[in-house]
């Protein structure tokens, strides 16, 4: 192998410019996952955005019905 300054150059011209894409790849996958997980994100954020007042008033009925069931058990009724 020579050591000749032209061929240093060019190896080393072409190992940035491979450097140098492997990079520029990296970084656009590494935004494109970020852009993917903010999706994900806005999208759990909007289902739980639906209605905070009507989910409230499910969960409240739902905690009454186990208090009847529960009175009626105590009480010796079969539900």
């Amino acid at each position: 192998m020579t050591t000749d300054p032209t061929n240093i150059l060019v190896i080393s011209g072409f190992a940035f410019a491979a450097l140098l894409t492997m990079s520029l790849i990296a970084l656009r996958g590494w935004r494109e996952w970020i852009q993917l997980k903010r999706a994900e994100i806005d999208a759990v954020m909007s289902e739980d955005r639906g209605s905070p007042a009507g989910g409230a008033r499910i969960e409240v009925a739902a905690l009454k019905e186990r208090v009847r069931k529960l009175e009626a058990i105590a009480s010796g009724i079969e539900y």
